[in-house]
């Protein structure tokens, strides 16, 4: 095991963070909705002697700085604080207690991780130089996401040299973290389509137009641009994540509407992709004698990390944790993350903090009801952010 003062330091504090991440389970907050979050980390952070902001651009979001008075360069770290609409499954004694809403992204732990880094770092600021900055960050689950609004209106880019946050991963088993230099998420877009047919009786189909029926073809006829009308080394994904229609079960809906989310890796793909996807639905509703309207939103870009930035970061945990605790991921994956717009504006990296653990039953994936993770990660993330942040405002190469 590394002797790294900040590792041991961080395992003393490893019951003090697994109850600080429980209470944050049991308590979750939906998007812009994070007050009680906010003010559990408002607190923790006066209370390390920070000079503090809250309700940064109006939201619950929180801006804490450690400023060591010393000539340094200035780095940010970020958490994210929101939960999800999702009903719990985990049957863990320390599950929601807000019922249909639930911490199935990890966002408790990555809020968790960044209060343990700053513990770190504010005990050893005599050894430090520049300035860190603690953001804890509402909505990152709800596009246009709390980090466009916080950059965007809240300024806090604002003299900033690089940006650090970690995301959880069951996949990963603790212990290790994986990183990625370049492009690592995909752009993460919505779009919604009505349909407007001709509502009838269950019994008399040929003096209606079934919007049930139009939706289902359109949703089909979708897929065949990313099966046959893309080039498949520039993926992109179609996920029709909701069909809303009808009232009951003899009666013909008039009306139907699909929610949709597109993913792609390529900015000229993603570029093409809104009229792509209307020609498809057109010409589906035309032949169908349907009418429709259709929205393209755009979401989060491509989560592009800073490559030196990234290679500095894996040094550090290597040196933390040893050789094999730190490797590269080895492709892109297509979630989206908002951290994204972070990394367009100063060089950034994101990386995988492993939580998953197979001999527990812990590894069911993020967004899902039963998703849940080893504890024993939360001092592990807590010490690589405060690791990787030191060496960065100190130079260490």
């Amino acid at each position: 095991m590394s002797t790294d003062p900040l590792l041991a330091r961080a395992l003393e504090l490893r019951e003090e963070l697994v109850a600080l991440r429980r209470d944050i389970h049991r308590h979750p907050e939906l998007s812009f909705e994070e007050r009680r979050t906010g003010e559990t980390g408002r607190a923790w952070l006066e209370e390390l002697g920070l000079l503090v902001e809250n309700r940064i651009a109006g939201t619950y979001g929180v801006l804490a700085t450690l400023d060591s008075g010393r000539a340094g360069p200035t780095l940010i770290l970020r958490g994210d604080m929101d939960a999800l609409p999702i009903t719990e499954q985990t049957g863990a004694a320390y599950s929601s207690s807000q019922a249909g809403v639930m911490h199935a992204c990890g966002h408790d732990a990555h809020t968790t991780c960044l209060l343990g880094a700053a513990r770190l770092l504010a005990e050893r600021r005599e050894e430090l130089r520049g300035r860190i900055k603690f953001v804890l960050q509402p909505g990152e689950e709800l596009p246009p996401g709390g980090a466009k609004v916080l950059i965007e209106q809240g300024g806090i880019l604002e003299g900033v040299d690089a940006a650090l946050a970690l995301h959880v991963h069951a996949g990963i088993p603790v212990g290790r973290m994986g990183f990625r230099p370049g492009v690592m998420l995909a752009n993460s877009d919505r779009f919604t389509v009505r349909i407007k047919g001709v509502g009838g009786h269950a019994a008399r189909p040929h003096l209606a137009v079934d919007a049930v029926a139009v939706a289902v073809q359109v949703y089909q006829s979708l897929q065949y641009l990313v099966s046959r009308e893309n080039n498949p080394l520039h993926p992109f994904v179609i996920t029709v994540g909701a069909l809303q229609a009808g009232t009951a079960a003899n009666v013909i809906p008039g009306e139907a509407t699909l929610l949709g989310s597109v993913r792609s890796l390529d900015a000229a793909v993603r570029e093409a992709l809104p009229e792509r996807l209307e020609r498809v639905v057109s010409g589906v509703c035309h032949a169908a004698r349907a009418e429709y309207s259709f929205e393209f939103t755009q979401g989060y870009p491509s989560l592009v990390n800073d490559e030196p930035f990234t290679e500095r970061a894996m040094a550090s945990v290597r040196a933390l944790l040893g050789g094999e605790a730190a490797f590269l991921l080895p492709a892109p994956e297509m979630g989206g993350e908002d951290f994204a717009f972070f990394a367009q504006q100063v060089p950034a990296t994101m990386f995988r903090l492993g939580v998953g653990n197979e001999t527990r039953g812990i590894v069911h994936p993020v967004h899902s009801a039963r998703f849940d993770l080893d504890e024993d990660a939360l001092p592990l993330g807590a010490a690589a952010l405060a690791r990787i942040a030191m060496d960065y405002v100190n130079g260490a190469d």
